[in-house]
């Protein structure tokens, strides 16, 4: 029995001779650093510019050039906590469009229930002008789902988005310039501007499903309105989209 006991005394003390190596020679991993995202910059401001067009339009109403959009918005950016790749943004800007037409009058002012599109005088004096366009102007909340590929900097790798905006018409109003006779000379002078504000015939709300993608600072993006540019029953089924370049900062 005292052999035994010796025995089994030499091997306990061995074990925890062992034991205290080992946990002296192989310290615990330490954690992986927290990203600290309080303060990264991820596109908090917003420029975007570029091309704009109308989908579903009928042949009848004829744009013409180069259909253009500016658009500004101050956003909050969310990273998920378990996912820092992932933030949600939100926030509030303005949006305009201008649709530019060609030999087409857009008769803001017209008290029929239809908004005509039409030449500015009609018949054997038709007369139209040089250039005519068509701006509206819209407060917009837009909403984003974000994924960049570094988080602590996304101003220095690929990104991208999708999202949702949602706007309220602040303003829509035409503007001619240089109304010409149908031999195409100048009635008043090419200084001649004519302006008429109107928004009856425009739908007051519009939502438009957004996407954007691109590296850094500079991302091209896209919109597509769901929902009609008129009224209902003010005249036919169009559908705005939108193609450009966004700048992000801060």
């Amino acid at each position: 029995m005292k052999k035994l006991a010796i025995a089994l005394a030499v091997i306990f003390a061995t074990q925890n001779i062992y034991a205290q190596a080992d946990s002296t020679t192989k310290p615990l991993p330490a954690p992986p650093p927290k990203l600290n995202l309080t303060n990264r910059a991820n596109d908090h401001f917003l420029l975007q510019f570029g091309f704009d067009g109308w989908a579903n339009r009928p042949d009848s109403v004829r744009t013409t050039g180069f259909g253009k959009h500016f658009n500004f918005y101050f956003m909050l950016d969310k990273p998920f906590k378990n996912s820092p790749n992932y933030s949600v943004a939100y926030g509030v800007g303005i949006g305009s469009s201008n649709i530019y037409f060609n030999n087409t009058y857009v008769d803001l002012k017209s008290t029929s229930a239809r908004l005509p599109f039409r030449p500015f005088v009609t018949g054997t004096d038709s007369a139209n002008f040089d250039k005519f366009k068509l701006t509206t102007i819209f407060v917009e909340v837009p909403v984003e789902l974000r994924w960049v590929s570094n988080p602590a900097q996304p101003d220095k790798g690929f990104k991208a988005a999708i999202g949702v905006k949602v706007g309220q018409i602040l303003k829509a109003y035409t503007k001619g310039k240089n109304l010409e006779n149908k031999n195409g000379n100048s009635v008043y002078g090419n200084k001649y501007i004519e302006k008429e504000q109107e928004r009856k015939f425009i739908n007051g709300t519009r939502i438009a499903f957004t996407a954007r993608f691109g590296i850094g600072n500079f991302t091209l993006h896209g919109a597509y309105q769901i929902n009609n540019f008129l009224k209902n029953n003010a005249g036919g089924e169009f559908r705005p989209y939108s193609i450009g370049l966004s700048i992000g900062g801060l």
